[in-house]
C-alpha cells in the first residue's frame, strides 16, 4: 500500500496499514514500506530427548532463531547429508560413509524409527522424488552412477532399481589416481522430466577439469531414463543443492568457490600474485545463482568480485592471477553470478519454500545450509541462511539467518555444521547436521495472542510497549502512547496477517504503511517523532 496524507477519521475507514512520519509537514511517502520475516533473535534453548544426550548434547545448546519458533533434536544419524521427504511423509537421510540411505518415520511421541532403505551404494548423496506419468521414482546419487527406484507409498525399501547414468568421474578414475576433491554428486529433475547432474571439480583450481571427458566443474543434462548426456552449464565449481524454483523450469545452484585465491590486482599495495589472508578471507564470494543452458560461470579463470558498488549482486569478475593472468580468458564474456554468499561459507542444500507448509510468512522464500569455513581467519557459514524471494524479478533478496550458532560466539567452538533442509508435511524444516550427526526440527509456535510492538532503540531494544491487532487508534494526546508521541522510535515489530499505519501527528500527517515483519531501523529519512498509530 502507498501512503497517503489522511485524518484520523479516514484512516478508521481504510484497510490496515503501517506508517511512520518524517518532516513537519504534510508530505507524502511514495512508496510503502515492506516487510520482510524476522530473521534470528532468540537464543533458544535446543529440546533434546533424554535418548539423544551424547556429545554435543551433553550440555546444553543454544541456538539463534526467530521470533515464535523451536528447534529440538529429532533424530541421531552419524554423518546425515541430504534429505527428501516421501509423497507419505517419511524422511529419507543420505549417509556416504556407510553407503546407505536411511529411512526415518515418525513414532508418535517416542523417537522415529530408522532403518536401512537402501545399503550397499558408493557414497550415496542427493535424493529426489520425482513422479513421470502414474510411476513415482527416487533418484540416488552416487559418486560413479545415478540411480532411480520405483517407489510406492509407504515402501520402507528401495525396490525396482534402475541404474540411469553410469561411468560419471570419481576418485576411481584412473587418471586421477584416486584423488577426487568433490566427488559426491548432485541432481536434479525438471517438470519436463529432465535430468540435471552437478560433476563438480577435482581440486581448488585447475585447468584440467576444463578439458576432460566428462568436463567436471560443470553440469549435465540427460533425459530422465538417462539417455541423451550433453553439457548444460559449466565454470561452476563444486555446485552443490540443484534445486528449481517451483512452477518454473529455472534452475539455481548454490557453489562452493575456490579458497587461497591470489590478490588479483597489479597496483601500488605490492600484493600481486600473494597469497595475502586478509584478501582470502572475503575472496571469492561463493555462489548463489541460476543457471542458464550453454552458461560458462567463470571457474578456474574468473572471480566475482564483491567489491563494487553491485556488492553481492550480478558481480563482475577479476581474472584469476593463477590461470588468467593475462586475460587470456575474456572474463566479460561470463554468466554473472545473480547472488554472493560470504566467502568460505559452503554453502550445501538448497531449499525453496514456495509450495510447502513452511509458515507463509516465509514461505515466499528460499534456504540454504552454509556448512562453514576451515580457512578463514574468523569463522563463517555455520548456519542456515534464507533469501526472500521477489517474484517479480525472480531474484532473491538479502540474506537473513534463520538458524545460528552452531558455532558458540563467545568461544568459537564448532559443534555443528548444517548441510540440507527439507519442509515435512507439517511444516516443520528439518536440517541435517553431518558434524554432530543430527537432524533437527524448527517448527513455528505462534504466540496466542500476538501483538504490534514498537521499540524505543534499535534492534528491538530500551523500552517498548504493545498493542493488540484488533482494530484500534492509539493518538499520544489520549495519553495512549508511553513511548512513543515526541519520543524516538527505533524498532517496529508487525505480526503475520497485520498492517500498521504510523504516523507524526495525531491529525495524521505524512504517515507510513507497515505490513507484517520486523523493521530495526525506523526513520533514517524522518525525525522519528511518532504520535498517531492505527490497527485496523
Amino acid at each position: 500500500m502507498v501512503a497517503s496524507t489522511l485524518k484520523p477519521t479516514q484512516i478508521l475507514g481504510r484497510i490496515l496499514s503501517a506508517s511512520l512520519v518524517s518532516l513537519m509537514s504534510l508530505e507524502v511517502l511514495s512508496t510503502a514500506a515492506i516487510g520482510q520475516p524476522p530473521p534470528a533473535s532468540v537464543q533458544t534453548k535446543l529440546k533434546v530427548p533424554s535418548t539423544m544426550t551424547s556429545w554435543p548434547f551433553n550440555i546444553p545448546r543454544y541456538l539463534k532463531v526467530p521470533p515464535n519458533f523451536s528447534i529440538s533434536v529429532y533424530a541421531r544419524i552419524n554423518k546425515a547429508r541430504f534429505l527428501a521427504v516421501a509423497p507419505n511423509g517419511d524422511l529419507l537421510v543420505s549417509q556416504p560413509s556407510s553407503g546407505k540411505v536411511l529411512i526415518v518415520r515418525s513414532n508418535g511421541s517416542k523417537d522415529p524409527i530408522i532403518s536401512d532403505f537402501v545399503t550397499g551404494l558408493r557414497k550415496p548423496h542427493d535424493i529426489v522424488f520425482h513422479k513421470i506419468d502414474n510411476t513415482t521414482y527416487v533418484y540416488i546419487s552416487e559418486s560413479h552412477q545415478i540411480n532411480r527406484f520405483i517407489y510406492n507409498s509407504g515402501d520402507l525399501i528401495a525396490k525396482n532399481r534402475q541404474i540411469v547414468v553410469v561411468g560419471l568421474p570419481d576418485s576411481s578414475t584412473r587418471e586421477l589416481k584416486g584423488a577426487y576433491g568433490h566427488e559426491l554428486k548432485n541432481i536434479a529433475l525438471d517438470a519436463n522430466h529432465k535430468l540435471y547432474v552437478s560433476i563438480a571439480s577435482t581440486c581448488n583450481a585447475c585447468k584440467e577439469d576444463t578439458v576432460s571427458t566428462p568436463k567436471r566443474g560443470a553440469i549435465y543434462q540427460y533425459n530422465a531414463n538417462g539417455t541423451n548426456q550433453r553439457l548444460f552449464a559449466q565454470g561452476l565449481r563444486n555446485a552443490e543443492g540443484l534445486a528449481f524454483l517451483p512452477g518454473t523450469n529455472d534452475l539455481w545452484v548454490v557453489v562452493n568457490n575456490r579458497d587461497n585465491i591470489a590478490y588479483p590486482f597489479n597496483d601500488s599495495s605490492g600484493n600481486y600474485g600473494k597469497i595475502i589472508p586478509s584478501y582470502v578471507d572475503n575472496h571469492p564470494p561463493e555462489e548463489f545463482t541460476k543457471v542458464r543452458d550453454g552458461g560458462n560461470y567463470g571457474w578456474p579463470f574468473c572471480n566475482p568480485n564483491p567489491d563494487t558498488s553491485n556488492d553481492l549482486n550480478n558481480m563482475p569478475f577479476d581474472r584469476d592471477y593463477q590461470f588468467n593472468a593475462n586475460g587470456s580468458v575474456n572474463c566479460n564474456a561470463m554468466d554473472r553470478i545473480s547472488k554472493g554468499i560470504q566467502a568460505h561459507s559452503a554453502p550445501l542444500g538448497l531449499t525453496f519454500l514456495q509450495n510447502t507448509n513452511f509458515p507463509s510468512l516465509y514461505s515466499n522464500g528460499v534456504v540454504a545450509g552454509l556448512h562453514g569455513s576451515w580457512n578463514r581467519q574468523k569463522k563463517t557459514g555455520y548456519k542456515i541462511a534464507y533469501f526472500p524471494w521477489n517474484s517479480t524479478t525472480k531474484t532473491p533478496g538479502e540474506e537473513i539467518n534463520l538458524v545460528t550458532d552452531w558455532v558458540v560466539p563467545a568461544t568459537q567452538e564448532t559443534w555443528g555444521r548444517p548441510v540440507d533442509t527439507v519442509v515435512d508435511l507439517q511444516g516443520n524444516l528439518l536440517i541435517s547436521d553431518d558434524y554432530s550427526g543430527t537432524i533437527y526440527k524448527l517448527s513455528y509456535t505462534p504466540t496466542p495472542s500476538q501483538q504490534v510492538k514498537v521499540y524505543k532503540d534499535p534492534n528491538f531494544g530500551g523500552i517498548s510497549q504493545s498493542f493488540p491487532t484488533t482494530p484500534g487508534v492509539y493518538k499520544a494526546n489520549q495519553g495512549d502512547l508511553n513511548i512513543v508521541g515526541n519520543d524516538s522510535i527505533s524498532s517496529l515489530s508487525v505480526p503475520p496477517d497485520t498492517k500498521v499505519r504510523v504516523c507524526q501527528h495525531e491529525t495524521g500527517g505524512l504517515c507510513r504503511d507497515y505490513t507484517a515483519g520486523d523493521y530495526k531501523s525506523l526513520g533514517n529519512d524522518l525525525d522519528n517523532i511518532i504520535s498517531f498509530i492505527e490497527v485496523k
